[in-house]
């Protein structure tokens, strides 16, 4: 008999590398998850509360702070007042407390230190707190000074939040490399076993029958008649199909986000701030157009505000971020952050424009959200959730008019409507009229 090489050996060898491989795997992903509990042991304990300072509470006077002189004032940086990191050791705290009860009664006195402050910042009083005590005070001021925070440093050896993609800590590159090895052992095994298999075959006189000749599939195809016409007309039909969706979606921009020149967040703003729509879009309850805010509008609540808090930031907007565009608006504007005033030289803002109807369609504002009572959210999505705004609705004809088939007019407290609502209420036989039916569906309602 032939004699043949020895496979078994092969073989051997193949599975002892694999079975080398998976213990190098699980012998790494055991040290990795030894090194976690160490890492715990060592890492420096949390931030213990801060003590009571000499004469103040600074956790009593974060929270007198926040609550009746950070609108005016903040620790690191000039507002309407002064920065006061750090301002217990500049005036003694009986003239504190005078200062803070009454400082329009020092003024007068002609003090020397208030009457500087006075003049220093534009003659501006500060509000008077006869309410707050002399332990408030204290508390307030030990708050003032208070180091400024230093950032964690990372600990050697402990892995930063969010950069190991593999929660059990192995590697996602030992895994992958694993696999591949795995499928090319595969591979190389059924290499093998078929050479092995032919040899067999050859040895024992087994011939391989040859394959028959066939037909291709395309061949076969063309030479049905019937599957060609079926599939001519069914191309043609899908072909006209995605051809219409194509030419309807001309136009519609829906989900349309541009970048804008200054970041605003409608998630900040209407969302966690609560700001109504109809503060910043005044004139959507008085005009055709909803209009863009003027920067003074923005002044209203930014002169006081030059940075976010440090919660107002996301993994994808910094704190340093948002308050680079804060910057910019008062860039803009040509404010002087540092010295509280108006320098006079001011840029414009290019605002790239989202919703843009068609010149032939008529839509008023006012219309909807004063007379009809319209939520903003109902047309532009719920815009309190949107970092970037966008285009929500896709703004089409359709759209339009299966709003109108499906809106009630709102009759409370709108006489406009009264004497129509009853003739036509009457004549449907319904308690409430729908926009079409008190004729929204009319051409010339949306249209010149």
């Amino acid at each position: 008999m032939k004699k043949m090489g020895n496979h078994s050996s092969i073989s051997r060898k193949l599975f002892l590398s694999l079975a080398v491989l998976l213990s190098l795997s699980i012998h790494s992903y055991a040290q990795e998850a030894t090194a976690t509990p160490a890492a715990a042991t060592t890492a420096p304990a949390a931030a213990a509360t801060p003590a009571v300072a000499q004469g103040g509470d600074p956790v009593k006077g974060k929270e007198i702070f926040n609550a009746n002189c950070a609108a005016c004032h903040k620790l690191d940086a000039k507002a309407t007042g002064p920065a006061l990191r750090g301002v217990g050791n500049k005036y003694e705290k009986a003239w504190f407390y005078k200062w803070i009860h009454n400082s329009s009664d020092l003024i007068k006195s002609g003090d020397a230190q208030a009457v500087k402050i006075y003049e220093e910042y534009n003659k501006v009083q500060m509000t008077a707190f006869p309410q707050l005590s002399e332990a408030d005070i204290d508390n307030v001021i030990a708050y003032t000074m208070e180091p400024i925070p230093a950032a964690p440093a990372a600990v050697a050896g402990e892995k930063v939040p969010g950069t190991d993609a593999n929660a059990s800590g192995v590697s996602n590159d030992i895994v992958l490399g694993a696999l591949a090895l795995v499928m090319a052992i595969l591979v190389v095994m059924l290499v093998l076993v078929n050479n092995v298999l032919r040899k067999v075959a050859a040895a024992k006189g087994i011939s391989v029958a040859p394959k028959e000749p066939t037909i291709s599939l395309w061949k076969a195809f063309a030479q049905n008649q019937f599957l060609v016409l079926v599939s001519a007309i069914f191309m043609l039909l899908a072909s006209a199909y995605f051809v219409y969706g194509y030419l309807m979606q001309i136009g519609v921009d829906q989900d349309y986000a541009p970048v804008q020149p200054i970041h605003y967040s409608h998630r900040i703003h209407a969302g966690s701030n609560g700001i109504n729509c109809n503060y910043c879009h005044s004139s959507a309850r008085v005009s055709k157009h909803s209009g863009i805010p003027s920067l003074n509008v923005c002044m209203n609540c930014h002169k006081s505000i030059a940075e976010v808090s440090d919660t107002t930031a996301t993994p994808e907007y910094s704190k340093a971020f948002y308050d680079n565009e804060i910057a910019k608006l008062y860039k803009a504007v040509g404010w002087d952050k540092d010295n509280q005033k108006y320098t006079g030289k001011t840029e414009p803002v290019k605002w790239v424009r989202i919703h843009n109807l068609p010149s032939f369609v008529y839509f008023n504002h006012s219309q909807h959200v004063t007379v009809a009572g319209i939520e903003c959210q109902t047309c532009h999505g719920p815009v309190q959730t949107y970092e970037i705004q966008k285009q929500f609705a896709p703004l089409t004809m359709s759209w339009c008019i299966n709003c109108h088939r499906k809106t009630e007019v709102k009759m409370e407290g709108n006489e406009y409507y009264t004497k129509i609502h009853e003739q036509l209420s009457k004549k449907y036989g319904v308690e409430k009229l729908t926009a079409a039916q008190m004729g929204g569906l009319e051409c010339g309602k949306c249209h010149y």
